[in-house]
């Protein structure tokens, strides 16, 4: 049987269905894995007709992704924070996310075209994106009572090993947090 941390006992009795309870972390495996952040700034709202094709395009092209898991997509998430969407994704490779990205036979490519034509110039929308690819050796993740989500719905979890509590930079490798030495000029 697994050591539960003190504060998360309770917590296999209580829990939701569908949650994971105690403490898990995700199963990142021993390669990498690659961290796709994308988004859009809407600018001016009044301006559907240059922000909309893109709003919608996203949802298509995760459609996509998921009825194909061989292109490479592991999971996405998406956030709406007032003028900003963002979507967070997770990716076997950056080769694949490439593909996707280019193949004229797949939603990427004809969007992104059809945005450079109809929107770009405008000042309507901004888009944007973040590609990481980090070794597994940098993941560091941590869930406490929670469902499958982030880079464990991407990768699935496995309970967090028992033993001695550290801190974030411990269990990246790193033996101290790194602090930054300040002048007061006396």
């Amino acid at each position: 049987m697994s050591k539960i941390a003190r504060a998360y006992r309770e917590a296999p009795k209580n829990v939701p269905d569908g949650v994971t309870p105690g403490h898990s972390v995700a199963d990142v495996g021993a390669d990498e894995v690659v961290v796709f952040l994308i988004g859009m700034r809407i600018h001016r709202w009044h301006k559907v007709r240059s922000w909309f094709p893109a709003f919608v395009g996203m949802p298509r092209m995760l459609a996509e992704l998921a009825k194909n898991p061989d292109l490479g997509l592991l999971s996405a998430r998406s956030y709406w924070s007032g003028r900003v969407l963002l979507t967070v994704q997770y990716w076997r490779s950056v080769e694949e996310l490439g593909r996707f990205a280019k193949d004229p036979s797949l939603t990427h490519a004809p969007a992104w075209a059809a945005f450079n034509r109809r929107a770009a110039s405008t000042g309507d929308v901004g888009i944007w994106h973040e590609t990481y690819r980090v070794p597994a050796d940098q993941v560091e993740t941590l869930y406490g009572n929670m469902p499958a989500f982030g880079l464990g719905a991407a990768l699935g979890v496995v309970e967090r090993a028992a033993g001695r509590r550290n801190r974030t930079h411990e269990r990246m490798g790193s033996t101290r947090p790194e602090y930054v030495e300040t002048s007061t000029g006396r």
